[in-house]
């Protein structure tokens, strides 16, 4: 007896963003960019190994995706994320903070262990393997 299977289809359910912006910071970089000399297609970020807590955040202008980058679009807003950067970047929220003697991006990173006292750099540990 041949049973046909109905495949039912379910909605695909959207992977989690490496990255997520606060509207400050989607804010922030759109407005950048519209300043910006030339024609960018958005923000480029990863860590590198430096200062006394041992990496830091790093961000530049991107008009174009690297081989192996994950891009995420989050707030109309793409963010270019750096292969070597992915399991350190993953769960964390990209912020734009004003306050009394200036303003500046922050990351608030789960992944983030320590941060020196000038807060020029951090700690990192890649992100738990999810089951």
């Amino acid at each position: 007896m041949n049973a046909t299977v109905e495949k039912q289809s379910r909605p695909r359910r959207e992977r989690p963003k490496a990255i997520r912006l606060s509207d400050a910071a989607a804010d922030r970089i759109r407005e950048i960019m519209n300043g910006a000399d030339a024609n960018y297609t958005g923000v480029r970020v990863g860590v590198t190994n430096a200062g006394c807590a041992g990496m830091s955040y790093t961000m530049d202008y991107a008009d174009e995706a690297k081989p192996f980058e994950e891009v995420v679009e989050d707030k109309g807003v793409k963010i270019f994320i750096d292969p070597k950067a992915i399991m350190f970047l993953i769960g964390t929220e990209m912020d734009y903070v004003r306050e009394k003697m200036g303003a500046r991006f922050v990351f608030n990173n789960p992944n983030q262990t320590a941060a020196c006292g000038c807060g020029e750099s951090v700690s990192i540990t890649p992100a738990a393997k999810q089951a």
